[in-house]
């Protein structure tokens, strides 16, 4: 099997992973968790050693040089990351600590500045828990109704009955860019369209869709989009937040404490200005820094190189799969990034993992946090596997035989 990119030089990359290198139980490590997280490159890894090893102090309002030194670091790569997302104003930037609390911050403020008794939050059948339990636990305060849009037995959204759950009742809308579990890409940009004409406010999960194609906020034309840098080569603890100048401004501060103030007195606090506003307390400095480093490598490789590799990667592990007797392939989108979930006849998913982590293949398998898909789909769970650009077709092959020893021994 070819074990090249026509993209880049796939070794060289593979290279740049030390963690690849590792064995598991004796075997080369297969890593097709990339879902849940992705490795990391050394320059990500050194920048976070050079941080701690020679920059390392607290940052803003720091008048010596370490301070002044780390807070143009951590500034600099709050700009990487706006010109990667192309957002208007790097003030627009906030860092969370990932996806899940940038979907806190927006559901805790949101409701207190915009939601109101009878009000509506549309959402859809394949969100993460991070996409789901924020906004019940914020219809549940405010007396307001969750609706959600189903899919069908693709994994594709119906989008005609989203048009017909949506109305001027409808506040937000909160989906996800692409599935963690089905792989789904979803139509965003209609998505947000529709959103937008029915006076909606648009929030869109990336936290799947960011290591995997370009994203242009201001072309997408959403209010909030979030994502994690753990998933996109970076440390982990450390994520973003776009949200528009204008409605970050009209949000209260989702914390309190150091940095996200102009004055206090017993009286009465100041708030300070975007994006300190909402990054109460030290931040992860170290974090932030070694995700702009991560930014700046995948622009190195070309994000279009890397969707492009990715999807060459999944067109060929989808038709090696299936030529495992009694294979299922859960999502089958016309559109769709680097995930394959599958069952295969009445084989316990979780089975699968165990004995292929025993081959030196990691995958995921259970619910993936996305327990009401399963039940619309009427399964327990799926065995994923999730590509990125430092895989190979020739660990497809490993993998594919893997599972189709694991199946013989369940049998």
């Amino acid at each position: 099997m070819n074990n090249q990119s026509t993209y880049f030089d796939i070794e060289k990359v593979r290279a740049d992973f030390p963690i690849l290198n590792t064995s598991v139980n004796g075997k080369p490590l297969i890593y097709f968790d990339n879902g849940a997280t992705s490795q990391k490159p050394t320059a990500v890894i050194t920048a976070i050693n050079n941080f701690y090893s020679h920059q390392n102090s607290n940052i803003h309002r720091g008048v010596h040089t370490l301070s002044q030194n780390a807070t143009n670091a951590f500034e600099e790569a709050r700009k990487k990351v706006q010109l990667f997302v192309n957002a208007e104003h790097n003030h627009e930037i906030i860092f969370t600590r990932g996806t899940t609390e940038s979907i806190n911050l927006i559901a805790h403020t949101f409701r207190k500045q915009f939601l109101k008794k009878g009000d509506e939050i549309i959402i859809s059948t394949m969100e993460h828990h991070s996409n789901i339990v924020p906004w019940q636990l914020v219809c549940e305060e405010n007396e307001a109704v969750l609706k959600v849009i189903p899919i069908n037995d693709k994994g594709e959204l119906l989008i005609d009955e989203y048009k017909k759950l949506i109305s001027s009742k409808t506040k937000l809308v909160s989906i996800t860019h692409v599935s963690n579990t089905l792989g789904t890409i979803n139509p965003i940009e209609e998505i947000i369209k529709i959103a937008k004409e029915n006076g909606a406010y648009t929030l869109i999960d990336g936290a799947q869709a960011v290591p995997h194609t370009k994203i242009d906020v201001q072309k997408l034309d959403c209010d909030f989009y979030v994502f994690s840098g753990h998933k996109m080569y970076g440390p982990t603890g450390i994520g973003v937040l776009y949200g528009k100048e204008k409605i970050l401004n009209n949000l209260p501060p989702y914390q309190g404490g150091g940095d996200m103030i102009k004055t206090v007195s017993f009286e009465k606090t100041t708030y300070n200005e975007l994006p300190h506003k909402f990054e109460a307390g030290t931040p992860h400095i170290a974090g932030g820094i070694g995700l702009g480093v991560a930014v700046d490598y995948m622009n190195n490789i070309g994000i279009e190189n890397i969707e492009a590799y990715e999807q060459e990667l999944l067109t060929y592990a989808t038709t090696q799969i299936k030529t495992i007797n009694g294979i299922r392939i859960i999502g089958e989108a016309q559109k769709k990034a680097g995930v394959l979930s599958f069952l295969v006849n009445n084989t316990h998913p979780s089975d699968i993992g165990l004995i292929i982590d025993k081959l030196g293949v990691a995958i995921r398998t259970g619910h993936h946090c996305t327990e009401p898909l399963m039940n619309r789909l009427g399964i327990p769970g799926t065995a994923r596997a999730s590509f990125s650009f430092y895989n190979t077709k020739k660990e497809i092959d490993i993998f594919v035989d893997a599972v189709s020893k694991a199946v013989k021994m369940l049998a």
